[in-house]
């Protein structure tokens, strides 16, 4: 009888990156757009429980007396929010395949992730976050040590209307800047590819850097789009995210499927 040998597990292939333009942009956000009216409901409720999760979060940084981290945490929150759509991409996936789905099937995609590599990325966003929260502890050790923060107006009086307080601005968008585009890169396409193909995810994160690298005026319009959308949808207490992390969830579906070629039958 013949003996049985193990095959080595094949090394994944290179993925095919295309050129992205600003028409693809404009498409993937008419499409995005599209699927959100299709679905608004099921749609808007990821945007609001994102939206909730933020408020209760930076609700309870007050309530803990962490006055110090109620912008940083603001600010650093939509961070996470690639991985907050993987819902959205589904549904994305699925209206574009022609597919019928219901609650149930999206949200058991969703806990389905935990098995797969997607929660990997999601350890990654949570850790790039989680450094942004402490370096800006970091640097309001080292720069506003001697100002006191027992309340949230005294905070931004320091942070606002002191010279100290301009320099921790400065350093800290700096430094948030790099942190902001480095977790850009790496997910901006690997989450939408996590959720579609069986692939690790440290090839899913070249993917990423790839489109990022190759298309980088597309991809920098891109990350400008989503940061000036995300800073408006904050102001009314959150609460913008029920519309504007749906609308730029399912565009980013629509991007990464023009960015990658398809998989090949």
């Amino acid at each position: 009888m013949p003996s049985k040998t193990t095959e080595a597990p094949r090394q994944p292939a290179t993925l095919a990156v295309n050129k992205v333009t600003k028409e693809d942009i404009t498409a993937s956000l008419k499409a995005g757009f599209s699927d959100f009216l299709a679905r608004p409901v099921m749609s808007g409720f990821f945007g609001l429980f994102y939206a909730l999760f933020g408020i209760l979060f930076i609700w309870a940084l007050v309530w803990l007396g962490k006055i110090w981290m109620v912008i940083p945490a603001a600010v650093g929150f939509p961070l996470v929010a690639p991985f907050a759509a993987a819902g959205l991409y589904e549904m994305s996936r699925r209206m574009q395949a022609g597919e019928s789905f219901g609650w149930s099937d999206i949200l058991t995609v969703m806990a389905n992730q935990r098995k797969r590599e997607l929660g990997w990325m999601a350890f990654t966003t949570l850790f790039i976050f989680w450094v942004w929260v402490y370096q800006i502890r970091l640097w309001l050790a080292l720069i506003l040590q001697d100002a006191s923060f027992s309340d949230f107006d005294g905070f931004l009086n320091t942070v606002f209307f002191t010279p100290e307080g301009w320099t921790f601005l400065a350093i800290g968008t700096v430094v948030g800047a790099g942190l902001s585009a480095g977790l850009f890169s790496v997910t901006v396409i690997a989450m939408p590819m996590l959720l579609d193909r069986e692939l690790d995810f440290v090839t899913a994160m070249i993917t990423s850097v790839r489109v990022v690298t190759e298309n980088p005026v597309t991809m920098l319009t891109w990350a400008a789009i989503i940061s000036v959308t995300i800073v408006l949808s904050l102001v009314p207490a959150f609460l913008g995210l029920i519309f504007t992390l749906p609308i730029l969830g399912h565009t980013t579906w629509h991007l990464y499927r023009r960015a990658v070629s398809p998989v090949e039958a």
